[in-house]
């Protein structure tokens, strides 16, 4: 049983933290992005460095006091937003942002947990580096939130997800216990994987507080494409193609549907339709390599136009050609906010099947709804997107949303897939994890909680329910 966090028990902890340590809360503190969820707390706490981490963590675990774990607030399926029990304490990372050290022989970056993506990346090209994760909040969010969920992004087909881009992390413990390992090893047989245990446990066994991350050298030529396709199938035929053609250049390959791009246009939002025919399906390629990858893409397509894979294409010519296409992709979401979704859904199933699933899924989904489809093909991943008629809200519709994601997730695990595929469970998605997950894993993850976490402080609710 968790206590709440009182006011003489915030006073003790901030005068052994010092000034600035402890603020009130704020708004935004209490709710995320989707506004699904209106949560609650006592104060944020700012810690500076990792003792002061472990200080606070032991401080709430004698106290029984749950912490909720909040980095950039980017996260959409509510682990950072608690609405029901004691009432906790936020802990934020934003104090914690310092580059502490860039190796171009080494290719690694050791950062602070609270160091934002779009800075690291920064930081990274500065030195001719390339930190290839790529997200569309990448502007504000924090490291430690994508470690914290093992974030995706539109890069994973070549370069992984986040937990394959850090080496190495330093995180604390529910009892105030300093895990070491800023090391920049490629190889180290000699203890627990705990750094993988951590990433991805979305704040419920720990706090990260640093990590060494993997950087490559920059392209020499990085190109997109923007290409029309006649279908799932045949982008899915273009992508085995492609890898054949180009080998391992293809960075990023994403599937785009006209919806997202008539939502864009439906909603004001500004963007360039590359083609001037409305195609109902589009690819975003995104290369990087040497000098002789323009020749060598174009040469690709062609031959892609004449097996009737490809039936349009652009091709950028230059960096800001390239960023052009990238933000059309990167303003889908925002369109889709503007619109409103009834539900909306993280999936991945095998890349193979990711056709015939779009097709299954369409006849799920009463006719007069909306669908915007689109997503990371490369890796199977799919953003499954329900939304109301045009000119209706979606209030009228969203009482339907339990109908439809359970259908939704249903065919997902009949394809053999996976209901959350880079935005982590949260709170919205537990029920989800009970559901479909698998029973020994789900035991085996309690123990690892009781074990690391005796009194339940860490994020409590997120991921278990």
């Amino acid at each position: 049983m968790l206590n709440d966090a009182t006011p003489e028990f915030l006073n003790q902890l901030e005068n052994r933290l010092g000034k600035g340590s402890l603020r009130a809360v704020e708004p935004p503190d209490l709710s995320e992005p989707r506004g699904m969820y209106q949560g609650k707390a006592a104060a944020v706490l700012l810690p500076a460095d990792t003792a002061e981490v472990s200080l606070i963590l032991a401080a709430c675990n004698a106290g029984r006091v749950g912490v909720v774990p909040m980095a950039g607030n980017t996260g959409l399926t509510g682990g950072q937003t608690l609405q029901d029990g004691a009432l906790p304490v936020i802990l934020s990372t934003k104090r914690m942002a310092r580059i502490r050290a860039l190796s171009v022989t080494d290719n690694t970056m050791i950062v602070e947990s609270g160091a934002i993506l779009a800075d690291i990346q920064a930081a990274a090209a500065r030195q001719n580096r390339l930190f290839p994760l790529s997200l569309a909040s990448e502007g504000s969010c924090q490291i430690a939130g994508n470690l914290a969920t093992n974030a995706g992004g539109v890069n994973v087909l070549r370069y992984g997800n986040t937990r394959d881009l850090c080496l190495g992390l330093e995180a604390v413990l529910a009892d105030g216990t300093v895990i070491g390992g800023l090391k920049s090893l490629r190889k180290d047989n000699t203890e627990y994987d705990l750094r993988n245990l951590m990433i991805g446990s979305e704040g419920t066994l720990g706090i990260i507080t640093a990590a060494v991350l993997r950087l490559y050298p920059q392209p020499k030529q990085q190109i997109a494409a923007m290409l029309a396709v006649p279908s799932p199938k045949d982008a899915l035929a273009l992508l085995t193609m492609m890898s054949d053609e180009l080998g391992n250049v293809i960075s990023a390959f994403e599937l785009i549907s006209r919806t997202g791009l008539d939502f864009m246009t439906e909603t004001g939002l500004d963007f360039k339709d590359p083609f001037a025919t409305p195609y109902p399906w589009m690819v975003l390629m995104d290369c990087g390599g040497g000098d002789g990858l323009q020749n060598a893409m174009e040469n690709a397509l062609a031959k892609a136009m004449e097996a009737g894979l490809v039936v349009d294409a652009v091709v950028s010519q230059n960096l800001q050609q390239r960023q052009l296409l990238w933000q059309l992709r990167e303003n889908i979401p925002a369109g889709n906010k503007r619109i409103g979704s009834i539900s909306s859904h993280d999936i991945s199933v095998p890349v193979g099947r990711v056709p015939e699933f779009i097709d299954a899924a369409r006849a799920l989904v009463d006719p007069q709804f909306r669908i915007n489809c689109f997503g990371h093909l490369g890796d199977g991943n799919l953003h499954y997107n329900v939304f109301p008629p045009k000119g209706q809200s979606r209030e009228n519709h969203v009482h339907l949303r339990p109908k439809i994601s359970r259908a939704i997730y249903d065919l997902v695990a009949e394809f053999g897939g996976s209901f959350s595929a880079e935005h982590g469970v949260g709170r919205l998605k537990s029920g989800d994890l009970g559901r479909y997950g698998d029973a020994g894993k789900l035991a085996a993850m309690r123990r690892i909680k009781t074990a690391l976490d005796q009194n339940g402080i860490m994020n409590p609710g997120a991921i278990f329910g």
